[in-house]
């Protein structure tokens, strides 16, 4: 019996670490065909090469527009098609109100808002004509509650949330589902400096700030847990495959029910 996603091809952007990687694996055991975007051209090679033959990496800066439409042709000249988009590469800042500049505004809204608008640009030139898929972008809680990302980071994710809907109701006539996801109180290295800061630490030493992560984030939500990557993984699937045909311009919160919580001020 094939995977939930036998013969289908999807890009994933953000792909060499945390929800990106958790979600080329869990994607390429149900079947797929992937094109790995990320900027560590050696974990992402390392990373196709572990998923086989029907993974390709491709080096990619989403803050490049021609970088993205460079991984929607990779898809169709390697596999004929594309049935997902995944715009899940991103970052976090330190912006606040006050201490705002220019080239931060410029650069948080062109990585997290930009990748998505150039990403379903990319992504509808091709889905369009062969009739339909799947694109899915990472949002956050912070697009919708106080106190979950910086200034910039949650303004930038309510642009993505947005994006979704009305990108939804203009591809749905064609047969493409435009969804978000909005995680929170999950374990990745975007809490100490992201994947680039992580690659400089030891093993020991992302594993102990891991486990600290997850200890603290377990008493931030009605769920006694953290969240985890393949929690994410798990609703990109959902959303990608056949499962999620008649979900469109919905953005899915996957938080733990932290979402429902008294909003603090620290």
């Amino acid at each position: 019996m094939g995977g939930r996603l036998e013969g289908k091809v999807a890009v994933i952007t953000g792909a060499t670490s945390g929800i990106g990687e958790a979600t080329a694996q869990l994607f390429a055991a149900q079947g797929a065909s992937l094109v790995l975007a990320g900027r560590n051209q050696e974990k992402g090679e390392q990373l196709a090469r572990e998923l086989g033959d029907r993974a390709v990496f491709q080096r990619c800066d989403v803050m490049h527009e021609a970088d993205i439409a460079a991984l929607v042709d990779v898809a169709v000249h390697r596999f004929g098609r594309l049935d997902c988009l995944f715009n899940n590469a991103g970052a976090g800042d330190r912006s606040t109100l006050e201490s705002v500049t220019e080239e931060e505004f410029a650069s948080t809204m062109k990585l997290l808002a930009g990748s998505v608008v150039f990403g379903i640009k990319h992504a509808a030139r091709v889905m369009k004509p062969q009739g339909g898929g799947s694109i899915i972008n990472n949002s956050s809680i912070a697009a919708h509650r106080l106190g979950q990302g910086s200034y910039l980071y949650s303004a930038a994710k309510a642009a993505v949330s947005h994006l979704t809907r009305i990108a939804g109701v203009e591809l749905g006539p064609f047969g493409i589902r435009v969804n978000a996801i909005s995680p929170g109180a999950v374990a990745t290295p975007i809490f100490w400096g992201g994947s680039a800061r992580a690659q400089t630490l030891s093993e020991d030493e992302n594993r102990s700030k891991f486990e600290k992560l997850e200890r603290n984030l377990a008493k931030a939500t009605p769920l006694p847990r953290a969240g985890q990557a393949d929690d994410i993984a798990n609703t990109a699937l959902f959303l990608a495959s056949d499962d999620g045909s008649f979900i469109n311009c919905h953005d899915l919160v996957v938080d733990g029910g932290r979402i429902a919580m008294f909003n603090e001020k620290t």
